[in-house]
């Protein structure tokens, strides 16, 4: 079983930047397949998806982050990552790693950003 856990949130002005991790535990045949991505959820709303990739390195974003936020994954060490640039106050949310295949769709404990002046 596939688990993932989250790290590198806090609290960043505007305009700031955070990385967030995410760790993959898991062997490499069982987890270099699945998709693994971002997604967060505000106070009072859903939870959407941030962005997403492949093993190959196909990516997708969610339209409000793209040009500012971008993932990257580290397939020898199962390991995926989300570089965010140029924070808005309406980045702020939980973000959750996800880990998804056809048989399993894993999730973590997610890790709270928070963009405030």
């Amino acid at each position: 079983q596939v688990r993932v856990v989250e790290s590198g949130g806090g609290l960043v002005q505007p305009g700031g930047s955070l990385r967030l991790s995410c760790a993959a535990s898991g062997d490499n045949a069982t987890v270099n397949p699945m998709i693994l991505g971002w997604y967060r959820q505000a106070p009072g709303k859903q939870r959407e998806l941030v962005a997403t990739m492949t093993r190959m390195g196909r990516t997708a974003y969610t339209d409000s982050v793209k040009g500012r936020f971008t993932i990257s994954r580290d397939n020898a060490k199962n390991f995926v990552y989300l570089h965010m640039n140029s924070l808005k106050p309406e980045d702020t949310a939980i973000y959750y790693c996800n880990a998804r295949s056809a048989i399993q769709n894993v999730w973590g404990q997610g890790t709270q950003v928070s963009v405030s002046s």
